[in-house]
């Protein structure tokens, strides 16, 4: 392919996407009345032109099968009624598919359900005409090209114009600070010079004079002059100094604009990625036997390239699911008198500042009994006796999201290979986002994902708990909140409050932050008889997030750093001036960890005990017993950072040496199941056989995870069994917590 032909295609890629994004937008409002058919005509025309310079007839053939149908319809000879709507809908998708075969050939031949969307049209409006034929061309190399529309570069150069001329504002008051200081130096010298004269020695004498008469005589005109000189020099550095604060305010003002300006130009309207998904969920479902309309709504919204390539696979994965998990078969759906063909709509919009992308069906819907029976297998949830009520709704939607989760029946290509909608939840973690699955009424499913329109930069609120610092989301933060303590109330045990949320009068939960990042036991922190909370909400569920302090809203750059043990909650890290790092806590994951274990971690009343003086406190010991130096180290110092004395052992044998010597009193024992000499069962069972130690507490923690094994520890009296795969620091102190 000639260097010519690459850019004419590149060129007809986008424009083509343009026209077919435009010509679907004006039929989404035809039933309003509001379509321009003036202009959809038009595109249609300049579609097949565009299609003929480019020499891509088959889709010069439909486009201008279009532009007929366009045409009868502005003269009146056919109405735009559902019938020829949905015959130009087919032959839109039918072009999508036409130019990704061109741009992506394969060896297969023309999607047939394309060739019959053709069909169709030729039946309806047209006269017999043989099916469109496309010829395979190599694939367009994407370039690193960046689209840049003139008024957005007009807008950048006016910003770097004005930033300029701050600065060169900004130069004179060097000037002025030169002058300054030569007047500065000049009172100095005339001080000294009037400093010595005063006191000159005889020279009071000489004139029969005292001192004093001498200094009203001769030098109050010269004292007079310094005094006025020293205040105009005062009012000089007070209107320098104001000009100077404007200064400052203006650059910066200046340089926010150029920076704002730059990253407006760096944005990329979604078209250049999520384009081509329509006729790739075409061809999935087409495969699956599925007949599937798409419809893509928002595309023209600009994003930061970074965001939209990070969401590709994502959203590509919830589209996939949408079509195995959602869309019925043909029959199946006019049995339940839906329309044969499903609906799947992709939307981007704009909300708070924030890129929305909305993925629906109008399919099954979750099922949610089949998720509750896949948790319980996977230990997410414990079955539920007889006359229990089912989990809530929202609760059970979010485990979907949960590592390996999968409702899948079989494993195949459709239902992506069984891995589940974790990657989705980590991709947009991973951009300080959040996710929300929902159902649709009547029918479908809704799956709702809310990201920064830029990577880096985000706004976030700075707060502490528990002496650490943590960034939150700004956009997340519903409300500030300063609850007096004797006014909050117990719900089923669990610390509430009552806060008027849209006109209504809404009980919500409140949890002490630190006790979700590290510490399970923490009690909510009060101050002068007061508790400081921010409101925070994921879905349907809203909860108040006790801290120990708020600090001020930035806009901060958030870099992508994992942090142990906390890595499901955190986002990122942020430098605070010190040099200091502050974890970036991730709003939804904050709350589906709190409605996971809001049992745990709620119980105890209002939560509103003081923390003992250092001299009542009593620390507690635990015997860590693991052969991998590694391993004991990492438990030792986040036990002991929790306040936790802690003393190592290197296996089975070494461990009951430690326990029965008497040297030092142990509370609880952490150990390897694997080690030489005597393994973890061996140290347990001994353990359960000395009467003495019989009501010690015992965690089992190891990588063989089989449920033989499991159920071994457990009947050997293990008080919990954790896997090192799935470690998590927080699971590992709650234990603890329970225990001690």
């Amino acid at each position: 392919m000639t260097d010519i032909r690459k850019q004419l295609l590149a060129a007809f890629e986008a424009e083509h996407r343009e026209h077919l994004h435009a010509i679907r937008s004006a039929l989404d409002h035809a039933s309003q009345g509001e379509i321009d058919l003036t202009d959809v005509f038009r595109r249609a025309h300049s579609l097949k032109g565009a299609a003929r310079a480019v020499d891509l007839p088959a889709v010069e053939e439909v486009a201008h099968q279009l532009e007929t149908l366009f045409s009868q319809v502005l003269e009146g000879q056919k109405p735009l009624d559902e019938p020829a709507i949905t015959t130009v809908r087919r032959n839109l998708d039918l072009i999508e598919d036409l130019v990704a075969d061109v741009l992506k050939p394969s060896t297969a031949p023309a999607p047939a359900q394309a060739q019959q969307a053709t069909a169709s049209a030729q039946t309806t409006h047209e006269p017999d005409v043989s099916s469109p034929k496309v010829e395979a061309v190599a694939p367009v190399e994407a370039g690193s090209y960046l689209r840049v529309a003139t008024g957005q570069m007009e807008e950048l150069s006016s910003s770097m114009h004005q930033l300029l001329t701050e600065l060169q504002a900004n130069e004179s008051l060097d000037d002025v600070l030169r002058q300054i200081e030569l007047e500065v130096r000049g009172l100095r010298r005339s001080w000294d010079q009037l400093h010595a004269q005063m006191n000159a020695p005889g020279a009071a004498a000489q004139q029969g004079l005292t001192v004093t008469q001498r200094s009203t005589v001769s030098f109050a005109p010269r004292l007079r002059d310094f005094d006025q000189g020293l205040n105009a020099l005062f009012r000089r550095l007070s209107a320098m100094a104001r000009e100077r604060r404007q200064s400052s305010w203006s650059i910066e003002q200046a340089a926010r604009q150029v920076r704002d300006n730059i990253d407006r130009v760096s944005l990329v309207s979604a078209e250049t990625v999520f384009g081509g998904f329509g006729h790739m969920v075409r061809e999935i479902a087409r495969k699956a036997g599925r007949d599937v309309q798409v419809r893509s709504i928002g595309l023209d919204i600009q994003v930061d390239r970074q965001v939209l390539q990070a969401l590709k696979d994502p959203v590509m994965h919830l589209l996939r699911n949408a079509v195995s998990h959602g869309a019925e078969p043909p029959e199946e759906r006019i049995a339940k008198g839906k329309p044969e063909r499903a609906e799947i709509t992709l939307e981007l919009a704009s909300r708070g500042g924030r890129l929305v992308i909305g993925i629906r069906d109008d399919g099954r819907g979750p099922d949610l009994a089949r998720i509750e029976q896949v948790a319980i297998e996977r230990g997410l949830l414990q079955p539920r006796g007889p006359g229990h009520p089912p989990p809530m709704m929202d609760q059970l939607l979010s485990l979907v999201f949960a590592p390996g989760f999968s409702t899948a029946g079989e494993v195949d290509r459709l239902s992506g290979r069984g891995i589940g909608l974790s990657v989705v939840a980590e991709a947009v973690r991973r951009l300080q986002g959040s996710v929300l699955l929902r159902p649709r009424f009547p029918h479908g499913t809704e799956v709702l994902l809310n990201v920064p329109f830029t990577a880096a930069r985000q706004p976030l609120l700075l707060l502490e708990a528990e002496g650490r610092m943590f960034g939150l989301p700004a956009h997340s933060v519903e409300r500030l909140l300063r609850l007096r303590a004797e006014a909050l109330e117990s719900v089923e045990g669990r610390p509430a409050t009552r806060i008027e949320i849209g006109g209504r009068d809404v009980i919500v939960p409140i949890v002490a932050l630190a006790a979700l990042t590290g510490s399970p036991n923490a009690p909510l922190p009060t101050e002068a008889g007061h508790v400081k909370a921010v409101l925070v909400r994921h879905g349907s569920r809203t909860c108040a997030l006790a801290v120990d302090a708020f600090h001020d809203v930035r806009t901060m750059l958030v870099s992508d750093v994992q942090a142990i043990g906390l890595s499901e909650l955190v986002s990122g890290t942020v430098l605070l001036e010190n040099e200091m790092p502050a974890l970036v806590l991730s709003p939804d994951r904050l709350i589906e960890y709190w409605i996971r274990n809001e049992g745990r971690l709620a119980a105890g009343g209002l939560g509103l005990t003081r923390t003992l003086p250092e001299e009542d406190r009593q620390a507690r010991t635990i015997l860590v017993v693991d052969d991998s130096i590694t391993t004991r180290t990492l438990e030792k110092s986040i036990l002991e950072a929790q306040g936790y004395e802690v003393l190592l052992s290197v296996d089975g044998i070494d461990a009951l040496n430690v326990l029965r010597s008497g040297d030092a009193v142990i509370d609880l024992v952490i150990a390897d199941v694997e080690m030489p000499r005597m393994d973890g069962f061996g140290l347990l069972q001994a353990i359960k056989n000395e009467p003495r130690f019989f009501t010690l507490p015992v965690i089992l923690m190891t990588s063989r995870a089989n449920p033989e094994d499991v159920r071994k520890g457990l009947d050997l009296g293990a008080s919990a069994y954790i896997t090192k795969q799935k470690f998590d620091q927080r699971e590992l102190l709650a234990t603890i917590g329970q225990m001690l």
